[in-house]
Protein backbone atom coordinates (compact mmCIF):
# COMPACT_ATOMS: atom_id res chain seq x y z
CA UNK A 1 0.00 0.00 0.00
CA UNK A 2 1.15 3.09 -0.78
CA UNK A 3 0.91 6.69 1.32
CA UNK A 4 -1.79 7.74 -1.08
CA UNK A 5 -3.58 5.09 -0.42
CA UNK A 6 -2.96 5.42 3.15
CA UNK A 7 -4.05 8.45 3.31
CA UNK A 8 -7.22 7.70 1.44
CA UNK A 9 -8.47 4.64 3.76
CA UNK A 10 -7.37 6.76 7.00
CA UNK A 11 -9.89 10.21 5.73
CA UNK A 12 -12.40 7.19 5.31
CA UNK A 13 -12.31 6.12 8.66
CA UNK A 14 -10.63 2.47 8.19
CA UNK A 15 -9.01 1.69 11.56
CA UNK A 16 -5.84 -0.65 10.36
CA UNK A 17 -4.85 1.93 8.27
CA UNK A 18 -5.38 4.47 11.48
CA UNK A 19 -3.25 2.39 13.39
CA UNK A 20 -0.43 1.77 10.46
CA UNK A 21 -0.26 5.70 10.29
CA UNK A 22 0.25 5.97 14.07
CA UNK A 23 2.84 3.60 13.63
CA UNK A 24 4.30 5.33 11.07
CA UNK A 25 4.52 8.75 12.79
CA UNK A 26 5.71 7.00 16.42
CA UNK A 27 8.49 5.26 14.65
CA UNK A 28 9.66 8.37 13.03
CA UNK A 29 9.57 6.27 9.39
CA UNK A 30 10.37 8.69 6.67
CA UNK A 31 6.71 8.53 5.10
CA UNK A 32 5.24 9.85 8.11
CA UNK A 33 6.12 13.21 7.21
CA UNK A 34 4.41 13.22 3.59
CA UNK A 35 1.61 11.18 5.55
CA UNK A 36 1.11 14.18 7.61
CA UNK A 37 1.33 16.82 5.01
CA UNK A 38 -1.46 14.72 3.17
CA UNK A 39 -4.26 14.42 6.01
CA UNK A 40 -3.89 18.36 7.15
CA UNK A 41 -6.45 19.69 5.08
CA UNK A 42 -8.73 17.45 6.45
CA UNK A 43 -8.02 18.74 10.03
CA UNK A 44 -9.24 21.26 12.48
CA UNK A 45 -12.74 19.30 13.25
CA UNK A 46 -11.93 16.84 16.13
CA UNK A 47 -12.15 18.37 19.97
CA UNK A 48 -9.25 17.36 21.60
CA UNK A 49 -9.50 17.13 25.87
CA UNK A 50 -6.46 16.86 27.72
CA UNK A 51 -6.84 14.44 31.00
CA UNK A 52 -3.70 15.06 33.08
CA UNK A 53 -2.91 14.77 36.97
CA UNK A 54 -0.70 13.07 39.24
CA UNK A 55 -0.25 9.16 38.93
CA UNK A 56 -3.07 7.08 41.02
CA UNK A 57 -5.88 9.93 40.46
CA UNK A 58 -7.98 8.17 38.30
CA UNK A 59 -7.51 9.72 35.11
CA UNK A 60 -7.78 6.32 33.38
CA UNK A 61 -10.95 5.13 35.25
CA UNK A 62 -12.41 9.11 33.69
CA UNK A 63 -11.31 8.85 30.46
CA UNK A 64 -12.76 5.56 30.03
CA UNK A 65 -16.10 6.54 31.41
CA UNK A 66 -16.24 9.83 29.65
CA UNK A 67 -15.57 7.70 26.66
CA UNK A 68 -18.00 5.56 27.21
CA UNK A 69 -20.60 8.74 28.08
CA UNK A 70 -19.71 10.39 24.75
CA UNK A 71 -20.41 6.49 22.56
CA UNK A 72 -23.74 6.69 24.34
CA UNK A 73 -24.35 10.61 23.43
CA UNK A 74 -23.21 9.96 19.65
CA UNK A 75 -25.33 6.28 19.43
CA UNK A 76 -28.83 7.85 20.17
CA UNK A 77 -28.23 11.13 18.28
CA UNK A 78 -25.79 10.48 15.71
CA UNK A 79 -24.44 6.88 15.04
CA UNK A 80 -21.31 8.09 12.59
CA UNK A 81 -19.93 9.98 15.18
CA UNK A 82 -16.40 8.59 17.05
CA UNK A 83 -14.23 8.88 20.05
CA UNK A 84 -10.52 8.21 20.21
CA UNK A 85 -8.60 7.91 22.75
CA UNK A 86 -4.47 8.82 23.49
CA UNK A 87 -3.59 6.85 26.26
CA UNK A 88 0.20 7.79 27.17
CA UNK A 89 2.04 5.07 29.08
CA UNK A 90 5.69 4.65 30.29
CA UNK A 91 8.14 3.26 28.08
CA UNK A 92 9.45 0.09 28.67
CA UNK A 93 12.91 -0.19 29.15
CA UNK A 94 13.32 -3.45 27.15
CA UNK A 95 11.22 -2.98 23.98
CA UNK A 96 11.12 1.61 23.81
CA UNK A 97 7.19 0.40 23.27
CA UNK A 98 4.23 1.78 25.78
CA UNK A 99 3.21 -0.59 28.96
CA UNK A 100 0.13 -0.89 28.23
CA UNK A 101 -0.89 -0.15 31.54
CA UNK A 102 -3.81 2.54 30.66
CA UNK A 103 -5.00 0.51 27.79
CA UNK A 104 -6.23 -2.80 29.55
CA UNK A 105 -8.03 -0.49 32.55
CA UNK A 106 -10.41 0.64 29.49
CA UNK A 107 -13.00 -2.23 29.83
CA UNK A 108 -15.99 -0.75 29.20
CA UNK A 109 -14.98 0.58 26.01
CA UNK A 110 -12.28 -1.63 24.63
CA UNK A 111 -14.67 -3.50 22.41
CA UNK A 112 -16.83 -0.33 21.41
CA UNK A 113 -17.03 0.05 17.35
CA UNK A 114 -17.11 3.58 17.75
CA UNK A 115 -14.41 4.08 20.27
CA UNK A 116 -10.84 3.98 18.79
CA UNK A 117 -7.72 3.74 22.15
CA UNK A 118 -4.21 3.53 21.24
CA UNK A 119 -1.36 3.70 23.70
CA UNK A 120 1.67 5.55 22.99
CA UNK A 121 5.37 5.40 24.57
CA UNK A 122 6.40 8.74 26.46
CA UNK A 123 9.83 7.70 25.07
CA UNK A 124 11.30 10.05 27.55
CA UNK A 125 9.22 12.98 26.99
CA UNK A 126 9.01 14.70 30.52
CA UNK A 127 5.62 16.66 29.55
CA UNK A 128 3.07 13.97 30.19
CA UNK A 129 2.76 13.41 26.64
CA UNK A 130 4.65 11.41 24.18
CA UNK A 131 6.23 13.51 21.51
CA UNK A 132 4.05 12.06 18.77
CA UNK A 133 0.37 12.77 20.65
CA UNK A 134 0.15 15.63 18.46
CA UNK A 135 0.34 14.29 15.22
CA UNK A 136 -1.86 11.10 16.05
CA UNK A 137 -4.44 13.41 17.54
CA UNK A 138 -4.04 14.83 13.92
CA UNK A 139 -4.46 11.42 12.28
CA UNK A 140 -7.79 10.72 14.38
CA UNK A 141 -8.87 14.58 13.30
CA UNK A 142 -8.60 13.66 9.55
CA UNK A 143 -10.38 10.58 10.01
CA UNK A 144 -13.42 12.18 11.39
CA UNK A 145 -13.50 11.62 15.07
CA UNK A 146 -15.53 13.91 16.62
CA UNK A 147 -13.96 13.73 20.44
CA UNK A 148 -9.85 12.81 21.15
CA UNK A 149 -9.36 12.39 24.22
CA UNK A 150 -4.97 12.58 25.32
CA UNK A 151 -4.76 11.16 28.95
CA UNK A 152 -1.28 11.32 29.85
CA UNK A 153 1.33 9.68 31.40
CA UNK A 154 0.47 10.93 34.91
CA UNK A 155 4.24 12.00 36.25
CA UNK A 156 2.76 14.38 38.15
CA UNK A 157 5.10 17.88 38.13
CA UNK A 158 5.40 17.62 34.20
CA UNK A 159 1.95 17.64 32.67
CA UNK A 160 1.98 20.65 31.05
CA UNK A 161 2.23 19.53 27.57
CA UNK A 162 -1.52 18.74 27.58
CA UNK A 163 -2.27 22.71 27.45
CA UNK A 164 -0.47 23.30 23.90
CA UNK A 165 -2.27 20.08 22.95
CA UNK A 166 -5.73 20.05 23.87
CA UNK A 167 -8.78 22.36 23.50
CA UNK A 168 -10.05 21.56 26.95
CA UNK A 169 -7.38 20.61 30.12
CA UNK A 170 -8.93 18.53 32.56
CA UNK A 171 -7.17 17.66 35.83
CA UNK A 172 -7.76 15.06 38.17
CA UNK A 173 -6.83 15.10 41.79
CA UNK A 174 -8.14 12.91 44.63
CA UNK A 175 -8.98 13.94 48.54
CA UNK A 176 -5.76 12.46 50.21
CA UNK A 177 -2.20 12.58 50.16
CA UNK A 178 -2.23 16.22 49.66
CA UNK A 179 -2.77 15.20 46.23
CA UNK A 180 -4.58 19.21 45.54
CA UNK A 181 -1.24 20.68 47.60
CA UNK A 182 0.96 19.55 45.36
CA UNK A 183 -0.87 20.40 41.93
CA UNK A 184 -0.68 23.60 42.92
CA UNK A 185 2.79 23.55 43.15
CA UNK A 186 3.54 21.76 40.31
CA UNK A 187 1.74 24.52 38.35
CA UNK A 188 -1.60 21.93 37.17
CA UNK A 189 -3.43 25.13 39.22
CA UNK A 190 -2.45 27.28 36.18
CA UNK A 191 -3.21 24.90 33.42
CA UNK A 192 -6.74 23.35 34.59
CA UNK A 193 -9.77 24.89 32.49
CA UNK A 194 -11.15 22.51 35.50
CA UNK A 195 -10.96 20.16 38.29
CA UNK A 196 -12.31 16.67 38.82
CA UNK A 197 -12.32 15.91 42.45
CA UNK A 198 -12.05 11.94 41.89
CA UNK A 199 -13.04 8.94 44.75
CA UNK A 200 -15.12 11.97 46.15
CA UNK A 201 -16.60 8.90 48.03
CA UNK A 202 -13.60 9.11 50.42
CA UNK A 203 -12.74 10.72 53.82
CA UNK A 204 -11.73 14.06 52.87
CA UNK A 205 -13.43 15.03 49.68
CA UNK A 206 -15.56 18.03 50.97
CA UNK A 207 -12.66 19.45 52.08
CA UNK A 208 -10.65 19.23 49.28
CA UNK A 209 -13.27 20.81 47.12
CA UNK A 210 -13.45 23.44 49.44
CA UNK A 211 -9.81 23.60 49.45
CA UNK A 212 -9.39 24.01 45.74
CA UNK A 213 -12.36 26.29 45.42
CA UNK A 214 -10.56 28.80 48.21
CA UNK A 215 -6.87 28.48 45.76
CA UNK A 216 -9.20 29.08 42.61
CA UNK A 217 -11.36 32.38 44.12
CA UNK A 218 -7.83 34.02 45.54
CA UNK A 219 -6.36 33.35 41.87
CA UNK A 220 -9.52 34.82 40.72
CA UNK A 221 -9.72 37.84 43.26
CA UNK A 222 -6.52 39.56 41.59
CA UNK A 223 -6.62 38.50 38.30
CA UNK A 224 -8.15 40.59 35.63
CA UNK A 225 -10.71 39.29 34.02
CA UNK A 226 -14.60 40.16 32.45
CA UNK A 227 -18.11 38.88 32.46
CA UNK A 228 -16.93 36.66 29.75
CA UNK A 229 -13.55 35.37 31.54
CA UNK A 230 -14.10 31.57 31.99
CA UNK A 231 -13.50 30.57 36.05
CA UNK A 232 -12.16 26.88 36.33
CA UNK A 233 -14.72 24.97 39.08
CA UNK A 234 -14.66 21.67 40.39
CA UNK A 235 -16.53 18.67 39.89
CA UNK A 236 -16.76 15.65 42.08
CA UNK A 237 -16.41 12.00 40.60
CA UNK A 238 -16.89 8.12 41.60
CA UNK A 239 -14.78 7.43 38.70
CA UNK A 240 -14.92 3.62 38.60
CA UNK A 241 -19.07 3.98 39.58
CA UNK A 242 -19.51 6.10 36.47
CA UNK A 243 -20.78 8.68 38.84
CA UNK A 244 -20.62 12.60 37.96
CA UNK A 245 -19.36 11.63 34.20
CA UNK A 246 -22.19 13.45 32.89
CA UNK A 247 -21.45 16.48 34.94
CA UNK A 248 -17.51 16.46 33.48
CA UNK A 249 -19.60 16.20 30.14
CA UNK A 250 -21.65 19.18 30.93
CA UNK A 251 -18.62 21.08 32.17
CA UNK A 252 -16.56 20.63 28.99
CA UNK A 253 -19.24 21.80 26.62
CA UNK A 254 -19.75 24.36 28.68
CA UNK A 255 -16.05 25.39 28.56
CA UNK A 256 -16.26 24.74 24.53
CA UNK A 257 -18.78 27.28 24.37
CA UNK A 258 -17.41 29.62 26.22
CA UNK A 259 -14.14 29.49 23.96
CA UNK A 260 -16.62 29.46 21.12
CA UNK A 261 -18.10 32.72 21.80
CA UNK A 262 -15.10 34.85 22.46
CA UNK A 263 -12.91 32.94 19.74
CA UNK A 264 -10.77 32.03 22.30
CA UNK A 265 -10.77 28.53 20.49
CA UNK A 266 -9.35 29.62 17.12
CA UNK A 267 -6.62 31.73 19.44
CA UNK A 268 -5.54 28.43 21.03
CA UNK A 269 -5.69 26.35 17.64
CA UNK A 270 -3.93 29.41 16.42
CA UNK A 271 -0.94 29.25 19.30
CA UNK A 272 -1.16 25.32 18.55
CA UNK A 273 -0.34 25.79 15.10
CA UNK A 274 2.69 28.21 15.81
CA UNK A 275 3.81 25.99 18.52
CA UNK A 276 3.86 22.87 16.16
CA UNK A 277 5.89 25.04 13.20
CA UNK A 278 8.53 25.94 15.74
CA UNK A 279 9.13 22.32 16.73
CA UNK A 280 9.05 20.90 13.55
CA UNK A 281 11.72 23.91 12.52
CA UNK A 282 13.85 22.91 15.66
CA UNK A 283 13.75 19.15 14.33
CA UNK A 284 14.99 20.07 10.87
CA UNK A 285 17.97 22.35 12.35
CA UNK A 286 19.06 19.80 14.84
CA UNK A 287 19.16 16.54 12.08
CA UNK A 288 21.44 19.23 9.89
CA UNK A 289 23.32 20.24 12.32
CA UNK A 290 24.81 17.51 13.88
CA UNK A 291 26.60 16.64 10.54
CA UNK A 292 30.20 14.41 10.80
CA UNK A 293 32.16 17.27 10.55
CA UNK A 294 30.70 18.91 13.86
CA UNK A 295 30.93 15.42 15.26
CA UNK A 296 34.40 15.57 14.68
CA UNK A 297 35.08 19.07 16.01
CA UNK A 298 32.49 18.31 19.20
CA UNK A 299 35.08 15.04 20.12
CA UNK A 300 38.07 16.97 19.53
CA UNK A 301 37.48 19.83 21.52
CA UNK A 302 36.25 17.90 24.68
CA UNK A 303 40.17 17.04 25.89
CA UNK A 304 40.31 21.14 25.59
CA UNK A 305 37.61 21.55 27.70
CA UNK A 306 38.43 19.33 30.70
CA UNK A 307 41.70 20.57 31.11
CA UNK A 308 39.59 23.97 31.31
CA UNK A 309 41.84 25.88 27.92
CA UNK A 310 38.69 25.89 26.64
CA UNK A 311 35.52 26.60 27.63
CA UNK A 312 31.86 24.94 26.45
CA UNK A 313 30.67 28.37 25.44
CA UNK A 314 33.70 28.72 23.45
CA UNK A 315 33.27 25.50 21.15
CA UNK A 316 29.50 26.40 21.64
CA UNK A 317 30.14 29.48 19.55
CA UNK A 318 32.63 27.54 17.16
CA UNK A 319 30.33 25.35 16.08
CA UNK A 320 27.22 27.46 15.33
CA UNK A 321 29.13 30.27 13.80
CA UNK A 322 29.76 28.18 10.07
CA UNK A 323 26.21 27.52 10.18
Amino acid sequence: MNIFQLTEQIILGERRAIARGISLVENESPQALELLQLLFPKTGNAYRIGITGPPGAGKSTITNKLALHYSNQFSEANKNKKVAIIAVDPTSPFTGGALLGDRVRMTDVEMNDNVFIRSMASRGSLGGLSKKTKEAADIFDAAGFDIILMETVGVGQSELDIVSAADTTVVVLVPESGDSIQAMKAGLMEIADFFVLNKSDRPGAEQAVMSIKTVLGLATRYAQHTEETWIPDVVSTIGNEGKGIDKVAEMIAKHRTSLERTNQLTNKRSERIEERIRELVEEQLHKNFWNDAREKILRNEIEFVLSHKRTPYDVAVELVKNV
